[in-house]
């Protein structure tokens, strides 16, 4: 159960890259700048600084990872940092292999306590739903789900239970990107136009092997990012009413993926303008967005992601590249070869303090997870409740609109034509 002073133990559900750092089935630490992870390095801090319960967990399907994933712990985590306990309770046990052993853990919580998914987009909806009904508090990457349909019926249990349901849109505590939302929303007139760009290099596709092109594609994994800034920066001013999107194929599938795997996703959005008073469309007044996420750009470009946009309104216009921040490292390999690297600090940052404590924690990446832990324990205090977060952190019901655009997105290009979305009197959208 929660601690006597209602700090929620947490359970992590999902073994992979983003919560441990460890991927081919947990037996090699990632290729990317994510090698220690993101979720077990967060939690051992916040309970090291006393903002989580003692008991910490993670959820695999295979009980054999956790033995390599706590070495691993230790190695690069517990002994490189001062004071940082890496211990952790793992399901399933070790020699097992189960596909269901959320289910156990999240049995062994208590109502106020908390879980993380950081699982397939496809298994979201059923983790969520299982621990949502037993009162537990729930943070899920993005895609929160792939059908709009789940998306509603998950925020509606979240309300009925009385708990939290976040969705893990760690982009909105970028400061360049609020910053740029406060002035686009202040000083820049009404939405016209918006573009974004996302990428990942090739190699990344080994990581993803598992479910790139079976269960999800690299619209909801990548594009999901800035569709919810959009939304973000346009709430109550505009909103999606059609989708058509467009990709390309062959690289995925040269390198072993499934046939028909998409190696890039555009989406073009439509989107009405809204009278800001009665939230009304306004006649004949438009708006377009234009989404373009790729897991197969070429190696050697010196970030793990490209990414950035160019937001345009009425009275100006703001570009954020958040690929180059610049910070610029260069290192040699063993055979006295160079190669060039533009690193983001402002996402993870992995140093340490003189003291030799991890000193992280203005992270925007560590901000997201801080946040919903600590609105986590303002709800079980009864100080808050989860309702009160809506239009404050990216709560399930607070992101419907990004699920919206996304599956329309899988529509259109499944179905080969353009997909509206309509959103009744009461403001709930549906894709027709």
């Amino acid at each position: 159960m929660p601690t006597a002073d209602h700090l929620p133990n947490v359970t992590w559900v999902g073994s992979g890259e983003y919560t441990s750092g460890m991927v081919g089935g947990g037996s090699e630490s990632s290729p990317s700048d994510k090698k220690v992870g993101v979720v077990g390095l967060v939690y051992f801090d916040l309970r090291r600084r006393g903002l989580c319960g003692p008991e910490l967990s993670m959820v695999g399907t295979s009980g054999d990872k956790h033995a390599q994933i706590k070495a691993h712990f230790k190695k690069n985590i517990e002994a490189r940092y001062k004071d940082m306990d890496t211990t952790y309770t793992g399901y399933p046990a070790p020699g097992v292999k189960d596909a269901d052993a959320y289910k156990t853990a999240i049995d062994a919580l208590s109502p106020g306590d908390a879980i993380t998914i950081f699982t397939p987009d496809s298994t979201h909806f059923a983790i969520a739903e299982y621990a949502l009904r037993r009162k537990i508090h729930v943070l899920v990457t993005k895609p929160a789900v792939q059908k709009l349909t789940d998306h509603l019926r998950l925020a509606e249990i979240a309300q009925e239970e009385g708990v939290l349901c976040y969705v893990e849109h760690h982009k909105r505590f970028d400061p360049a990107y609020s910053d740029a939302r406060e002035k686009a929303r202040m000083e820049l007139g009404s939405p016209n136009y918006f573009y974004s760009y996302m990428s990942q290099p090739k190699q990344q596709l080994a990581t993803f092997a598992s479910w790139a092109g079976k269960d999800s594609d690299i619209s909801y994994y990548l594009n999901s990012h800035h569709v919810d800034i959009f939304d973000w920066y346009v709430r109550g001013r505009a909103r999606p009413v059609k989708v058509t999107a467009s990709a390309s194929e062959g690289i995925a599938e040269s390198l072993g993926c499934q046939a028909g795997t998409e190696d890039t996703i555009t989406l073009l959005v439509e989107c009405e303008l809204l009278d800001e008073s009665t939230g009304s469309p306004l006649s004949g007044q438009r708006a377009t967005a234009i989404f373009t996420a790729s897991w197969t750009a070429p190696s050697g470009a010196g970030v793990h992601s490209e990414q950035g946009f160019h937001y345009v309104g009425t009275k100006g216009e703001a570009k954020v590249n958040q690929s180059r921040r610049g910070y610029t490292l260069v290192k040699e390999d063993g055979q006295g070869q160079g190669a060039s690297a533009d690193i983001n600090p402002f996402y993870m940052l992995y140093s340490a303090d003189l003291d030799g404590h991890f000193a992280g924690q203005n992270g925007y990446g560590y901000r997201s997870l801080e946040l919903f832990t600590r609105a986590c324990t303002a709800i079980n205090k009864g100080e808050r409740t989860a309702e009160s977060y809506e239009g404050v952190l990216p709560t399930i019901k607070d992101t419907v609109y990004t699920t919206a655009i996304l599956n329309a997105g899988r529509v259109s290009l499944d179905e080969q034509r353009s997909v509206r979305i309509i959103t009744s009197k009461d403001g709930v959208p549906s894709l027709s």
